[in-house]
């Protein structure tokens, strides 16, 4: 497995290469657009990690480049953490975004399940039973629900429920569909009141592993969503 870690600072590239290595992972560090540029044309990389903020070629560009030529999966770790940036970080074709300062662990995570993302698509395609969406993955064959590779604990309902807004791939779902499909009985007036709860804890249990992030939005008047 071969990461290649850009950013003009050696001291947070090795800060970053020094998180990602094991045994069977090589780190190439490079600290500008240009040099990662020829770095990967020369060789093949299983996936990048790119700041934004760099003299010359800057991360935006460098991804733009690869993601013409390249679905090797990219994360962008960047300063920048307005939500325009990270929205334009996707847009140009980044498969993550991780904002600085960050924890090592929970980089590791996500890089990790890029990789996992990565290696489904190699095989044909993410399995049916494996439901993802802005590092939630459910594993609905084997009742498994992780953030960031961090396994979840869920009640029996709150598990049914994430995946059925998993499987909305982000359109609203209403109130009333999510009692009648989690619970299995005729929705009721007093039945908002227990979705409203378990909407709470899986929010609650979310933040506990990324508080940067909703994950579940309110749609007012309809139900809830997970937006992509």
């Amino acid at each position: 497995m071969n990461i290649l870690v850009v950013d003009d600072d050696p001291v947070i590239a090795r800060l970053v290469a020094d998180t990602l290595r094991a045994d069977d992972v090589e780190i190439v560090e490079a600290y500008a657009g240009d040099e990662a540029w020829s770095l990967f044309r020369e060789r093949s990389f299983d996936l990048l990690v790119l700041d934004i903020m760099m003299p010359g070629m800057d991360g935006f560009e460098l991804c733009s480049r690869v993601r013409a030529v390249s679905r090797v999966p990219i994360i962008f770790l960047s300063a920048k953490d307005e939500e325009a940036d990270k929205v334009a970080g996707l847009m140009t074709g980044a498969d993550d975004y991780v904002v600085k300062p960050f924890m090592p662990r929970e980089l590791a995570a996500r890089v990790r399940s890029c990789l996992r993302r990565a290696s489904y698509a190699r095989e044909g395609g993410v399995p049916s039973q494996l439901l993802a969406c802005r590092g939630i993955e459910v594993d609905v064959s084997a009742h498994v629900a992780r953030l960031h590779d961090v396994r979840l604990s869920l009640t029996p309902k709150e598990f049914d429920m994430l995946a059925l807004l998993l499987r909305a791939q982000g359109r609203p779902v209403a109130t009333r569909k999510l009692y009648e499909a989690v619970w299995g009985e005729k929705y009721l007036a007093p039945s908002s009141n227990s979705v409203m709860v378990h909407i709470r804890h899986l929010r609650t249990k979310l933040a506990a592993i990324d508080s940067d992030q909703v994950f579940i939005e309110t749609v007012w008047g309809v139900g809830y969503k997970i937006a992509p």
